[in-house]
């Protein structure tokens, strides 16, 4: 048994609905109990302190409270607090919005969804509360997200293999040839999909996002494709899909390997003949669409075998784009945590924060399971609740506790991994790798290459400033591009 199973064995796994709404209930009900919750319900606030105070309830495990009211659940998670210090409160609010976030951060929430609510953000949430060695969750600031950056030039990250990954993507980005992003949870892929829609000729036409993940199975083929009046049971208009949608423009299906292998192949044929079919239509309707899709893992080889459809995958031969994880590229930490802190400081409530040298320390001491998006997360909650004009270790308790935790399990052998920063990492300095794994020096070839992929990511694409600093002339650098097979700048 590894240390982590210990710990979460005996982790209560009741959870505690606040609110009148049954349906929503039956919904949040079938939604933890594939992670293996159960779900006791509580009609207003009165009613849940009275479960919270009975010995007999002691299993609960978490709190989710449904519909948010401005300056009326403060008095809520107030009384929770008191009689259950540790346990996670959830707020499922109507609406997507920073201030009323804020405010629920402040009152003592751990995390924030809006509706509908997407299984797999309460999952996470309700994998974070069973594990309790994370101690207090963190606030998954997914639904109202900050504004995002969409030139490949304001993406922030310097290492060699991230620039290398946004060089494929902008070069893509001029044709209209489907775009596969791989990458694991919270790199960047969605804004690498707004990026590449951005810096093409369709940017002035519709972006449509269809989270393949979050439609349910037997509702996923009328929202990609629309449906007739009567198609089906609660069918009562004629309603288009997302191909209709984003016609002239982008469309994103995030997490496509969601979709059944039937529902890939219509995908696929959608895209190559430009012609859809309503469920319940009969008439087939045209459609101009570019298809961008992103999946949740690195394909290598046939690990492509079960989970795409075969037209579907050929038709994503030509660009596949790798956005490594955050682990992998630690460097880029402290650049990534000041652009996040300042865009941060630009939501209603925030404040303008700096990062001292120590808070850094211990974010790059951090595997980032959740990549760049739980960077966010973590600074979102360090800033509201800090009291200070910078951030220091002292306000990523938790961050430092996981840390320690990975620290020991990895010199005990019993799992974790544990990232050592670099002496100049902190001060955002990213290293070059001059050697192979066997010791031997890499191909001065290689070595350039990286280096010149540094300093355009540096300097954020701008490649006279590249070639003043490299200390060539602009038509070299370019040359210099052709030779060291750099197709494209971001």
């Amino acid at each position: 048994m590894t240390v982590q199973t210990a710990i979460t064995a005996e982790t209560p796994r009741c959870l505690l609905f606040v609110g009148d709404d049954a349906a929503q209930k039956r919904i949040v009900t079938a939604t933890a109990a594939r992670a293996g919750w159960w779900v006791i319900g509580a009609l207003d606030g009165d009613a849940a302190a009275a479960l919270l105070a009975d010995p007999d309830n002691a299993d609960i495990g978490a709190v989710l409270v449904d519909r948010w009211e401005t300056g009326g659940n403060g008095a809520l998670l107030n009384r929770v607090r008191h009689m259950r210090p540790n346990i996670p409160v959830m707020i499922l609010a109507d609406s997507a919005c920073t201030a009323q976030a804020v405010e629920a951060m402040r009152a003592g929430a751990s995390d924030y969804f809006t509706k509908p609510l997407v299984p797999d953000r309460l999952l996470a949430s309700l994998h974070a509360a069973a594990d309790r060695r994370k101690g207090e969750g963190e606030l998954r600031f997914l639904s109202g997200k900050l504004a995002q950056p969409l030139e490949f030039e304001n993406i922030v990250g310097s290492s060699p293999e991230f620039r290398a990954a946004l060089a494929v993507a902008a070069k893509a980005a001029r044709s209209r040839v489907p775009v596969l992003i791989e990458g694991e949870r919270g790199t960047g892929k969605e804004l690498t999909a707004r990026a590449i829609h951005h810096a093409g000729p369709r940017r002035k036409k519709p972006f449509v996002l269809i989270d393949c993940a979050a439609v349910a199975p037997g509702h996923v083929e009328s929202a990609l494709f629309g449906h007739e009046q009567g198609a089906f049971p609660g069918a009562f208009t004629r309603k288009a899909g997302a191909f209709e949608n984003a016609d002239g423009g982008t469309l994103f299906l995030e997490n496509i390997d969601y979709l059944a292998p039937d529902t890939q192949a219509k995908v696929a044929k959608a895209v190559a003949s430009g012609q859809i079919e309503r469920v319940g239509g009969t008439a087939p309707i045209s459609t101009d669409v570019r298809l961008i899709a992103s999946i949740a893992q690195r394909l290598q080889g046939d690990a492509a075998a079960g989970l795409f459809d075969e037209t579907l995958y050929a038709a994503f031969g030509a660009v596949h784009v790798f956005l490594p994880p955050l682990r992998s590229r630690n460097s880029d930490i402290p650049a990534l945590s000041r652009h996040l802190l300042l865009r941060i400081s630009e939501q209603p409530g925030m404040r303008t924060l700096t990062i001292a040298d120590d808070a850094l320390g211990v974010l790059m001491s951090y595997g980032w399971p959740g990549n760049v998006q739980q960077l966010q997360n973590v600074l979102f909650r360090a800033a509201i609740l800090s009291r200070g004009d910078a951030l220091t270790a002292a306000d990523f308790p938790h961050i430092r506790h996981e840390s320690t935790f990975n620290r020991r399990a990895a010199d005990l052998g019993t799992g974790g991994s544990a990232v050592t920063p670099a002496p100049s990492a902190v001060t955002g300095n990213p290293g070059i790798t001059l050697f192979l794994p066997d010791g031997h020096l890499r191909p001065l070839e290689d070595i350039e290459a990286d280096v010149v992929r540094l300093a355009i990511g540096h300097y954020r694409g701008r490649m006279t400033e590249v070639a003043r600093r490299l200390g060539i002339g602009r038509s070299t650098l370019y040359r210099k591009l052709g030779e060291l097979g750099i197709i494209d700048a971001a």
